[in-house]
């Protein structure tokens, strides 16, 4: 992070970005001496209100950060811009979106926790819209117009007023991550599930130790028992302990993961919960720690890459790998569709595998209670998160391409190799109708691994 000061006397002169948090309650004039360089801007934490109306001279800036400000509008000076496709205003005080406030150029739109109530029709017109982040605000519609972002492929509603999910945004072709719990949502065909009570405990029943790790909705703690549920005895003291941020989070409410969490039920891929703490001051998920032997399969999505996930340089892994990882995902998936339940966030930098390819999957933050919708957008939802399954399966394979290629070549698993090449292909397919669904991917990924062991032992 930069100072003002430095800014002031010229220190930061050609730099391409620029983040300063000094209470700021204005923009600073000399940010446009920058103009000629400047591609990233972070004002994130200060008190701005408003933009000056001469923004638009900033003409290389791409990306724009303006969180926890005071704003109540949002800029409409923002169009003026000729390159800026990433905004993000997150927890300001915005109610107002006008028409044609946004660049057309936009790929990347983060308004999450704010108070507005309606989008404007201009928002069709964002035709590299990739990723929409809406959560906590007062949305009771989305416009029609928005039908027409065809390659919008992440959208966070949760958190808002919606009475109902619009047919045409199931329907979009490059749908793959949605999540819309915490709404107002009815249907005539709401089915109802029988969720068992999870065991709860407090938090004084709990010693915690180091930070594991942290996402959007928590974070994650090694802990020990120092009093240990009768029920539990016998049963490994040390735990992982995820204790929920605020009130609400980029995905949506703490609650409502933590309900869909325990609806998803036991499955030998999920990582497994053993109990909840639901006290005043704290809401948080027990779980069983897992071994160490275990990694996180991918990194989260760059700026570059928007929705796509990152891998470790020089991560590599096999056909025979990619193939048993892929199987375990769609048997996963197949169980949590089974229990009304979408995840929201099909990533490989939510699955963890150790070196046997065994997979453990979580992170139910982006998830849903599908439950609440007509079987026929059931379907939709499970096609939706069939083509984010098709997303981890075509990014394995391209971070591996020439190894893959390699060994196909090598050791005779070409044929696994274009099973899952064809695999991708049907799991990306525009139509959402054409996608198979998780069973089937299931057994077909089950045939071709048994068959591709049955030709190693000839």
């Amino acid at each position: 992070m930069q100072t003002l000061a430095a800014l002031q006397n010229g220190q930061l002169s050609s730099i391409t970005r620029l983040q300063l948090a000094e209470n700021l309650t204005e923009l600073p004039n000399e940010i446009f001496d920058l103009a000629d360089t400047l591609e990233v801007l972070d004002l994130s934490n200060n008190c701005l209100s408003s933009l000056p109306d001469d923004f638009g001279r900033l003409v290389q800036l791409k990306i724009l950060f303006l969180s926890n400000n005071q704003f109540e509008t949002l800029p409409k000076v923002l169009a003026d811009c000729p390159k800026l496709e990433m905004i993000g205003f997150k927890a300001n005080k915005i109610h107002t979106v006008d028409e044609d406030a946004l660049p057309v150029q936009t790929r990347w739109l983060i308004l999450t926790d704010n108070q507005i109530e309606a989008l404007p029709e201009s928002m069709g017109q964002l035709h590299r819209l990739q990723k929409l982040a809406l959560a906590g605000n007062c949305l009771s519609a989305l416009p029609a117009s928005m039908a027409n972002c065809k390659k919008l492929e992440l959208v966070r509603l949760s958190a808002n007023k919606l009475t109902h999910i619009p047919d045409w945004l199931l329907q979009l072709p490059r749908l793959a991550w949605l999540a819309f719990d915490g709404n107002r949502l009815s249907c005539t065909d709401k089915i109802t599930l029988s969720v068992p009570e999870m065991l709860k405990v407090k938090m004084t029943d709990i010693d915690l130790a180091e930070q594991l790790g942290e996402g959007a909705s928590g974070v994650i703690y090694k802990g020990k028992w120092n009093h240990q549920p009768i029920s539990l005895h016998g049963t490994p003291d040390l735990i992982a302990v995820k204790l929920f941020k605020g009130e609400v989070t980029s995905d949506g409410y703490p609650a409502d993961e933590l309900a869909c969490c325990l609806q998803a039920g036991e499955h030998p891929n999920l990582i497994r919960v053993i109990s909840q703490i639901n006290e005043q001051e704290h809401l948080g998920l027990v779980m069983e720690l897992i071994p160490p032997s275990f990694f996180n399969l991918g990194l989260p999505p760059s700026l570059q890459t928007c929705t796509r996930d990152t891998f470790a340089s020089g991560a590599q892994f096999s056909v025979s790998q990619i193939a048993k990882i892929l199987q375990q995902m769609a048997a996963t998936m197949t169980h949590l569709h089974q229990q009304a339940v979408s995840h929201g966030d099909l990533y490989a930098h939510n699955t963890m595998i150790n070196g046997d390819a065994e997979m453990l999957f979580g992170d139910f933050g982006a998830s849903s209670d599908l439950s609440v919708l007509p079987q026929l957008q059931r379907e939709a939802m499970q096609a939706i998160e069939v083509r984010a399954f098709g997303c981890l399966l075509e990014d394995l394979l391209l971070a591996n391409e020439k190894h893959l290629s390699d060994e196909a070549a090598l050791s005779g698993k070409q044929a696994l190799l274009s099973v899952l090449l064809q695999m991708r292909d049907s799991c990306l397919h525009d139509e959402f109708a054409l996608r198979p669904r998780f069973f089937e991917i299931s057994e077909q990924l089950a045939l071709a691994v048994s068959k591709q062991v049955s030709e190693a032992l000839l």
